[in-house]
């Protein structure tokens, strides 16, 4: 008679994982935005943002909407129309009609150099996995972000040879989780 062989207890039901929190989304070249002056109908406009991150509205003139939220360009234009109203300026609300999604430049030592449009967030990682990855001689000790801040060129260093490695520490990986920005230019040498 064979002995009893012990039943292994029914694993435990696994919690999923909470969601991510949505980012807010920011405003990119060739979004469509809409915006609606309230009690004025002639001041509601659907306006695309120009390659510059910029547009122009009746009565303030032009905005510098790239990388701001809507909530951003609210106040704006409040504040931009506040001196044609004398008592009460209106409400006004933007909204993203529809999105153009992030866009970056991957170049240099990659396997599929180019533009990117990839309808989400990316980081610097997943960029130049997006480019196809590095080539074999890419030097990932020494990668540039070229990042437009305003009329200023910010360039962020990025080493992701030590997070590329066996075993990379937390403080490796969030040097390699760079959030690209639309416009961003990502160089591999």
């Amino acid at each position: 008679m064979a002995a009893a062989q012990p039943v292994p207890a029914a694993a435990a039901p696994v919690a999923p994982a909470p969601a991510a929190p949505l980012k807010p989304y920011r405003i990119n070249p060739g979004d469509e935005i809409e915006i609606y002056v309230w009690g004025d109908d002639r001041l509601q406009r659907v306006l695309k943002v120009l390659p510059d991150g910029s547009v122009s509205f009746p009565l303030v003139g032009r905005i510098d909407a790239l990388n701001k939220l809507p909530t951003d360009l609210e106040g704006v234009i409040v504040a931009g129309l506040a001196d044609q109203y004398r008592n009460t300026v209106p409400r006004v609300t933007v909204s993203v009609k529809n999105p153009s999604g992030l866009s970056f430049s991957v170049a240099g030592k990659v396997r599929a150099p180019g533009a990117f449009t990839p309808g989400h967030y990316v980081n610097v990682l997943e960029a130049i996995s997006i480019a196809g990855g590095p080539t074999e001689f890419a030097d990932l000790g020494r990668v540039k972000i070229y990042r437009k801040q305003g009329s200023q060129i910010q360039v962020i260093d990025v080493r992701l040879d030590t997070a590329m490695k066996g075993s990379p520490s937390a403080s490796d990986l969030r040097g390699a989780i760079v959030e690209l920005q639309s416009g961003d230019t990502v160089v591999v040498p």
